[in-house]
């Protein structure tokens, strides 16, 4: 029965998709390996919250995932003395960041390169250059990396000295929202809906830019999700002067998002980068039809079934908006085709061939 480390200091419930991640795979790695113990070492934030999802018992490490420098200080260096009390075989690190140097084997799931891809688009950049060094030192001790698209884990391979060997292509999967009607969809006319934080590279920008380049008889509604706060994009809005259009919301509950879900026409997603695009296959999952900007990540998840529009090409973007709300074939075709996409990616998939590369890392391969 291997012992295993899972090194859950940054989970504090406001990392969004890594935080999805860490808990649909461990979910699953209960189902498919109750043999194993999991050892959950957490933030304090993250003992606070709902841990039924973890199969094993979890430890309240005290450290803070909120505070940046005890929470690097608790990667690099807590992590690896817990193991060694603990009697681990395995640690794993899920959250792209983990311990400097261990003696036992280390996995770490890297998620992204955006900082060292596109650091212009950090909106903290004085943490550039230390969480470049931090996942430096995580590549070099680790004895396997997990990356989540072949896209990020060419960026691995190109920015880091680790071994082709050594770095594995692990796919996410999508959720399946509750409670989405989409007997409901287009009822209260074309809706397009847009879900994330408001980090530079997501470029939710150019959905009211694209707005406001369409005949005011054929702009649809758009919804944007996902600001804490006052919403940088607000003068934007007010000053292309689309509000009758565009609506900006905060953070959503679950049922706001079935809802949304049941009656959007599409889901659009103009990032400039990302590791992979869980947002993508929730809504084909739902029935949703998805628009998505260019870029090699799109492709590999959303393949046939999306509409795709060139980064930064504000005038194709409304185009394709145009194109696909005002065509009800196109919007048929590309839900059954989503559905077919969405099912290629499952949990199931993502925690077995997860457990294979622990499996390897047990066996000093």
């Amino acid at each position: 029965m291997p012992r295993v480390l899972v090194d859950l200091l940054s989970y504090s419930g406001t990392k969004g998709g890594m935080e999805v991640y860490t808990r649909e795979l461990y979910k699953q790695l209960g189902e498919i390996a109750p043999s194993w113990d999991f050892i959950g070492y957490l933030s304090r934030e993250g003992y606070e919250l709902d841990r039924s999802w973890f199969p094993g018992r979890t430890i309240d490490s005290g450290i803070s995932g909120e505070n940046r420098f005890a929470w690097a200080y608790g990667e690099l260096f807590s992590v690896a003395r817990h193991a060694r009390r603990l009697g681990v075989e395995l640690v794993h690190s899920p959250a792209t960041l983990g311990p400097r140097r261990t003696k036992i084997p280390t996995v770490v799931t890297m998620h992204d390169m955006l900082y060292w891809s596109h650091p212009e688009f950090m909106s903290t950049p004085l943490y550039t250059e230390p969480v470049k060094w931090m996942e430096r030192q995580v590549a070099r001790n680790a004895a396997h990396i997990i990356t989540v698209s072949p896209g990020s884990a060419s960026e691995i391979l190109k920015y880091l000295p680790v071994d082709p060997g050594r770095v594995h292509v692990v796919p996410l999967a999508g959720g399946h929202p509750a409670g989405v009607d989409r007997s409901l969809a287009g009822t209260e006319g074309p809706l397009i809906i847009a879900m994330g934080n408001r980090r530079p590279h997501k470029n939710w920008a150019a959905l009211p830019q694209a707005i406001a380049l369409l005949p005011p008889e054929r702009r649809p509604r758009v919804i944007i999700t996902g600001s804490r706060g006052d919403d940088p994009l607000a003068p934007l809005v007010k000053e292309l002067e689309v509000e009758p259009w565009v609506e900006l919301r905060g953070w959503v509950t679950d049922d706001e998002v079935a809802r949304l879900y049941s009656t959007a026409s599409a889901l659009a997603i103009p990032s400039l980068a990302e590791g992979f695009s869980l947002p993508t296959l929730e809504a084909m999952s739902a029935g949703v039809p998805v628009l998505l900007s260019d870029i090699e990540v799109h492709r590999y998840v959303g393949g046939r079934a999306a509409r795709f529009f060139p980064t930064q090409d504000v005038p194709a973007l409304a185009r394709v908006i145009d194109d696909v709300v005002n065509d009800p074939a196109e919007l048929a075709r590309m839900t059954i085709a989503g559905h077919a996409q969405e099912r290629l990616f499952t949990w199931e998939r993502t925690a077995r061939e997860t457990l294979a590369v622990f499996e390897r890392a047990l066996a000093g391969r």
